[in-house]
């Protein structure tokens, strides 16, 4: 593997702004934004770090982890997503991800995020201030959703919903916690 940091993101401006951003910080860097196109990519590049946005228009980059991490022993992924849910955060990691972040997200913040976990403090005290109703809701539609593999027919089904109202809910951004 070389010490190349793919970035893997459909929107052609955010990938070549994070791969200046890189490369400006002396890290070889290069971007794909077609998500058909990343695996081969992946193989003429052999890098040992990969930025894999959650959404690639229409296609998950959560399905893009395993083959990855197959082709790539030891590569380290992390996740960004406009849309963060811990139900696909939970998903991301179990697949092989190293970590998973929320954008919009700091170039630095991306580079340490590839350094490893953070250290753990047993001592640490507890946030113990409780997520919104409104956030609540958020996570549990994205779960349900992600249940039925982003369909959001059978979504709206599952939750006693109208599609339509369901359909404004996921438009809006997710509620702060």
């Amino acid at each position: 593997m070389t010490d190349c940091i793919l970035v893997v993101d459909d929107d052609p401006t955010f990938n070549a702004v994070l791969v200046q951003a890189l490369r400006r910080r002396q890290l070889e860097a290069e971007g794909c934004s077609d998500p058909h196109a990343v695996i081969d990519t992946a193989r003429r590049l052999q890098p040992a770090r990969i930025v894999l946005d959650l959404s690639l228009g229409g296609v998950s980059g959560l399905s893009l982890i395993q083959p990855l991490v197959s082709l790539l022993p030891g590569v380290r992924i992390v996740v960004l997503t406009g849309y963060a849910s811990i139900t696909t955060a939970v998903d991301a990691i179990k697949l092989g991800a190293h970590q998973y972040l929320a954008k919009p997200i700091d170039v630095d913040a991306i580079i340490t995020a590839f350094g490893g976990a953070p250290e753990i403090e047993p001592d640490a005290p507890i946030d113990a201030v409780p997520l919104s109703v409104g956030r609540l809701e958020w996570e549990h539609i994205q779960r349900v959703l992600h249940e039925h593999n982003e369909n959001i027919s059978a979504t709206a089904r599952a939750l006693k919903m109208h599609r339509r109202t369901l359909q404004r809910k996921l438009m809006k951004r997710p509620p702060r916690a």
